[in-house]
């Protein structure tokens, strides 16, 4: 089966992808990783001003996969014009990158596209609506309120010509609402989606498994939900969509292209086996075969047995 896609306007080897977060800025993970044969790369999410992260523990096992409470660590979007995409230009030619932004403010969100949409090294942006970073809604991601994600892209959209993918949340209480709305203000694109919610605690002393209390749940636990927001959000756009929740094996990113998405993302995955990718890579290319499919894109959105 052929691999080769064409989404964004941006050529694909195959549409599998690493996800933000899960592999840095690309040179943290480049001597496990063939940074040649992956379908594309998502950065960390990258803020206005450098972030130290949150207090460890940072990461806890729960059933079904994991929980995080990061916190956003990065250098800082100076740091990452004048060091990281000048790495990323001279290593990881031909693969496309997509710089994942988040910040406090539709005005932070500007400042950053501003500041390094003139740079080399990537090809398209990923916005981060779905971490809790808006500040107008008390801590609760723009993800969650179709105005406020609509804000932050429209303010974005005016300043790049680049791919603009909007990263959105499982929780959002109306996500067809929200896609629209998004959709309306100027995306390209949909990446979903992001972490759940959650909280773990330690029976015997009652304290939370993270340093920060709360943390995201991904990994296998919220697959179904990923896959779920994907047909969601295929029944109200035509918009390239991108999934990425739980995604370990080549099923599971047939489940995400049956759903609508065009592109899929590993994730925790990545975390107890680094070179996740591959494997979903080939275990994806050799279910085609058996279904007799000459191209990913025959399977996009083949959804049998279920409403729209």
């Amino acid at each position: 089966m052929r691999l080769e896609q064409t989404v964004f306007g941006l050529s694909f080897r195959n549409p599998v992808l690493l996800a933000a977060g899960t592999c840095g800025f690309g040179r943290e993970v480049a001597e496990v990783i063939d940074l040649s044969a992956v379908g594309g790369l998502v950065t960390k999410s990258v803020t206005l001003e450098p972030r130290a992260g949150n207090p460890s523990p940072r990461v806890a096992g729960v059933d079904g996969g994991m929980m995080n409470s990061i916190g956003l660590t990065n250098p800082g979007a100076p740091a990452v014009r004048h060091d990281v995409l000048p790495w990323l230009e001279a290593n990881l030619s031909g693969t496309p990158v997509f710089v994942s932004v988040a910040g406090h403010s539709p005005e932070e969100y500007a400042e950053i596209v501003s500041l390094l949409d003139d740079g080399p090294g990537f090809q398209a942006w990923e916005l981060n609506l779905s971490c809790p970073n808006d500040t107008r809604l008390g801590g609760q991601p723009f993800a969650l309120d179709p105005e406020a994600a609509a804000g932050v892209t429209a303010r974005v959209r005016g300043l790049t010509d680049r791919p603009l993918v909007a990263k959105l949340a499982p929780n959002a209480p109306d996500l067809a609402a929200v896609v629209k709305a998004v959709e309306e203000a100027g995306a390209d694109g949909f990446t979903l989606v992001n972490t759940m919610p959650g909280l773990a605690l330690d029976p015997l002393t009652g304290r939370p498994a993270l340093g920060a209390g709360v943390g995201g749940v991904s990994g296998p636990a919220i697959r179904a939900m990923g896959v779920r927001a994907v047909w969601t959000a295929s029944q109200v756009t035509d918009l390239p969509l991108v999934g990425v929740g739980g995604i370990a094996g080549g099923g599971d990113a047939v489940q995400y292209l049956r759903a609508g998405a065009s592109l899929v993302q590993v994730g925790s995955a990545s975390f107890w086996d680094p070179r996740s990718e591959g494997r979903v890579r080939k275990e994806l290319a050799r279910l085609g075969r058996q279904m007799g499919l000459s191209s990913v894109d025959e399977l996009t959105g083949k959804v049998e047995g279920l409403a729209g």
